[in-house]
């Protein structure tokens, strides 16, 4: 099969990531230099991130029948290369004064987000298998990876046998929708079903199965219950990744398959995803309130917030996915942010991340700038206005009304005033006075770092978005066209 120009060009951030993966691991070869292979990644990163433009640029390519690279794909692509390099700054920070290797962190970093590039362009079963896949086995050694922590090796194990149980429900659910409709690609699937009218048992199984992997990956319940536990043990950076690439990149791939296979949101899969997106709203706010944990907080949180964003899957319509766009972003901004503070006062390494409350109990007195930071995120994962976090639920809300879901609607309602309570706990937390607490706070350079400048950046992103949303919104409407034309 001759691969034209165009074509290539539309690979280019799928080709650079791979070539720095290569790179780094050939550095690592050579010699082991923790700055060297650090900058490599993030040079290969921000030349993958430049490439998507041309790729959007050159407008819908079908590369082969695996992938389709086109204006939802190179979106998602380069909110996933965005938050990677972000977390790849804030790792740097993080593993500085880690006493053993600390290369291989990048590698797995850069081989996880191919993986994404590959989910976030599938049109196909076997390329989105591929692409979770490779999204997901490089995790599962950076959340072990720091591995002298008994609650980080026990998150990696964890995570590693739930996410295998997931990937043996997707392939059978692979497997029963093949049989059903003898074809892999999404479009085939989708009209194969759209011809049938009534599903049979094994398209209904198919997409129960296929769907129900997808929300692990999401964290939505009731397939959350490692969240809580692999975000606490998880290095924090790695836990950002998580939170932000890996859910981008499902949530990609997830409205491509009911994009290209609309029967896949027929009245039964609406009020299947309807109550999903209902009980993650719920349990997510509700297990979140007792937590003095800021990472199981924020793993509740994601649980919560993952659910506001179901609506809109709910609803459907031409708004859905400028909406999605548009709280995805803000969503990744936000919780980099909160997870980029964790970072900085764990580091350098000590044996244990500074994720009790009480270790952020008086920060405020010690390092105003990381607080002021901290204070924003929370703001803005409680939605309030003048933050990115408003025009997330603000688009969800009016969609949802605009739907109809007046149930969805409530239930983002009371979800955000319970959220409201525990994050206002957290930022009361930095402000209280801390005898005899423990003081575990970054480095008095940490604003002269890249992580320190990368977490005052999200911080006035969250502020731009907040106040002026307009270019993400034009962004995410051109997206929306472009897939309505198609």
């Amino acid at each position: 099969m001759t691969i034209s120009v165009a074509q290539l060009i539309a690979l280019l951030p799928i080709l650079i990531t791979g070539a720095t993966a290569v790179l780094v691991m050939l550095s690592i070869a050579i010699k082991r230099q923790h700055d060297v292979n650090a900058t490599i990644t993030v040079i290969g990163l921000n030349a993958a991130l430049v490439s998507v433009y041309f790729a959007w640029q050159g407008g819908p390519q079908q590369v082969t029948p695996l992938l389709m690279i086109d204006a939802h794909a190179c979106l998602y692509m380069a909110i996933a290369l965005f938050a990677t390099l972000a977390c790849a700054t804030l790792m740097h920070a993080y593993i500085e004064g880690y006493d053993d290797n600390k290369e291989e962190m990048y590698l797995l970093l850069t081989l996880s987000v191919l993986g994404a590039l590959v989910l976030i362009s599938a049109r196909h079963l076997t390329a989105l298998f591929i692409g979770l896949e490779l999204l997901s086995v490089p995790v599962y050694g950076l959340v072990a990876y720091t591995f002298r922590n008994k609650k980080t090796l026990e998150a990696g194990i964890k995570y590693m046998i739930l996410s295998a149980a997931a990937t043996a429900f997707m392939l059978f659910g692979m497997a029963l929708l093949y049989a059903d409709s003898g074809s892999l690609l999404l479009a085939d699937i989708g009209g194969d079903l759209a011809k049938a009218g009534m599903l049979s048992p094994y398209a209904y199984a198919g997409i129960a199965l296929i769907l129900a992997a997808l929300s692990f990956k999401l964290s939505l319940a009731p397939f959350h219950l490692w969240t809580p536990d692999v975000y606490q043990g998880a290095p924090a950076p790695i836990a950002a990744y998580l939170a932000t690439v890996s859910k981008v990149a499902v949530f990609a791939v997830l409205l491509r398959l009911l994009i290209e296979a609309p029967a896949a949101h027929s009245s039964v899969w609406s009020m299947i995803f309807a109550v999903i997106a209902f009980a993650s709203m719920i349990i997510g706010n509700l297990l979140a309130l007792n937590q003095s944990n800021i990472k199981r907080l924020l793993g509740y949180s994601s649980v919560a917030q993952l659910g506001y964003l179901m609506v809109v899957v709910v609803a459907g319509g031409q708004l859905a996915l400028e909406a999605s766009a548009v709280y995805l972003m803000a969503y990744v901004v936000t919780t980099i942010g909160a997870f980029g503070v964790v970072t900085l006062t764990s580091s350098p390494y000590k044996q244990q991340d500074a994720d009790e409350l009480y270790d952020y109990r008086g920060l405020f007195w010690r390092h105003p700038y990381l607080t002021a930071v901290l204070t924003v995120m929370m703001l803005s994962l409680a939605g309030i206005p003048l933050t990115a976090g408003f025009i997330g639920k603000f688009y969800v809300a009016a969609l949802g009304v605009d739907a109809g879901l007046w149930w969805l609607v409530g239930a983002l309602v009371v979800g955000s005033a319970i959220g409201l309570y525990y994050y206002l706990r957290v930022i009361i937390t930095l402000f209280m006075p801390a005898p005899g607490s423990r003081r575990m706070v970054a480095a008095n350079n940490w604003g002269f770092r890249v992580g320190g400048l990368m977490v005052l950046l999200m911080a006035g992103l969250v502020f731009l978005i907040g106040i002026y949303p307009e270019p993400i919104i034009e962004i995410a409407a051109q997206t929306q066209v472009a897939m309505v034309a198609r």
